[in-house]
């Protein structure tokens, strides 16, 4: 299929149409696009706010795998490729655990991610909420979490033994834990605050808590 362009619009960023998969890895992935059964969309612009947010959750679990190496991040653009939908999309962050059974390749990965993390930019609540929901849950992404910056808002989704995502809640602490990451604990109350921790304090908090279950 040749590529057919078409102008822009500000509700659904469609910029071309007609476009094979293997097009869009080669023209299109790189930059900041989705691919959908044949339509490419351009991801929202990404604000100085959502930059900074997804460089401190991705840190986080940075830290985590630094002290406990079982499993790597990988970051927008990385086109995380769907065997179910055979849609390509680019999560903000995508956590993929040594045990996945999928092919992590240079460029992409093929099948889910254990953990997708999505941070909410203007236009992108409907998509993020709808359609990549669906389309996560379908492909079997085990954890799936939402950060909305602006209404200061975090779901964490887990996906059950039915195949559908439920939402849990952080624990009474604030912290939210899952079972796919042992011991690790994202301090979820803290993440609006005003100064956040940077990379070396959030290391020297997730050392802690690592250590301190190994003793």
């Amino acid at each position: 299929m040749n590529p057919s362009v078409v102008l822009p619009t500000l509700h659904d960023r469609l910029i071309a149409e007609n476009v094979s998969a293997e097009a869009y890895m080669e023209h299109y992935a790189e930059h900041f696009c989705e691919w959908v059964e044949g339509r490419v969309y351009t991801l929202s612009p990404v604000s100085e706010i959502h930059d900074m947010f997804t460089d401190y959750l991705r840190d986080w679990v940075k830290a985590y795998f630094i002290l406990r190496p079982i499993g790597v991040t990988r970051a927008a653009p990385f086109v995380m490729e769907g065997i179910k939908t055979g849609r390509r999309r680019e999560p903000d962050i995508q956590v993929i655990l040594n045990t996945n059974p999928h092919q992590l390749e240079k460029t992409r990965m093929l099948g889910a991610a254990d953990i997708v993390i999505e941070i909410i930019s203007p236009g992108t609540s409907a998509t993020d909420y709808g359609e990549k929901f669906l389309e996560y849950e379908q492909e079997g992404v085990r954890e799936y979490w939402i950060f909305d910056p602006e209404r200061e808002s975090t779901t964490f989704y887990r996906l059950q033994a039915t195949g559908r995502f439920v939402a849990v809640q952080p624990d009474s602490d604030g912290f939210y834990r899952t079972p796919l990451l042992p011991d690790f604990a994202l301090p979820v109350t803290s993440l609006w605050d005003e100064h956040l921790p940077n990379m070396h304090e959030i290391f020297e908090t997730m050392k802690a808590m690592v250590t301190k279950k190994e003793d």
